[in-house]
């Protein structure tokens, strides 16, 4: 395995990084307490990868058994505890644990404790997900068209 062909061809370097302070308000907050940060996304970082926080609040549950046809999906657990199906079991992922499903791979999450939980979604390579992440919750009012194109539109192919 070899480094990736240059992108950058400019023997100098640029000033391009970007900075969000961790104060920052997240880009959803859900009703039930939960928020999503959009740390960077795939328009951020050039369709390489999107990185997000997701805040769990205590007893949140999550998405149901699903795979990536694209993408792979990787969690990070910063604090609390998730629950995340390898496509086997459930694991009770804790601080500091990693899990790394690749296209193809079943894969859920949830938050059953009484505890908030908090991790980071690495998705690569970048896909649009914020459209996903904001509308993903009105899928329930929509005819199963519409549904069945969501989903295929945000490569999530659910198994349940």
């Amino acid at each position: 395995m070899s480094y990736p062909e240059p992108i950058y061809g400019d023997g100098k370097g640029e000033i391009s990084a970007t900075y969000r302070p961790a104060g920052t308000v997240p880009n959803l907050q859900s009703r039930t307490g939960s928020a999503t940060h959009y740390l960077a996304t795939t328009h951020t970082t050039h369709g390489e990868f999107g990185l997000y926080r997701m805040d769990m609040a205590p007893r949140a549950g999550g998405p149901a058994t699903h795979f990536h046809r694209s993408i792979s999906e990787s969690f990070f657990i910063l604090d609390g505890t998730v629950r995340i199906y390898n496509g086997e079991r459930w694991i009770d992922a804790k601080q500091g644990d990693f899990v790394y499903v690749p296209q193809g791979g079943l894969h859920a999450f949830r938050n059953d404790s009484d505890a908030p939980a908090s991790m980071l979604l690495l998705f690569t390579p970048g896909a649009p997900r914020e459209e996903y992440f904001e509308k993903v919750a009105q899928a329930a009012e929509w005819s199963q068209e519409e549904r069945a194109e969501f989903f295929i539109k945000h490569d999530t192919y659910w198994t349940d």
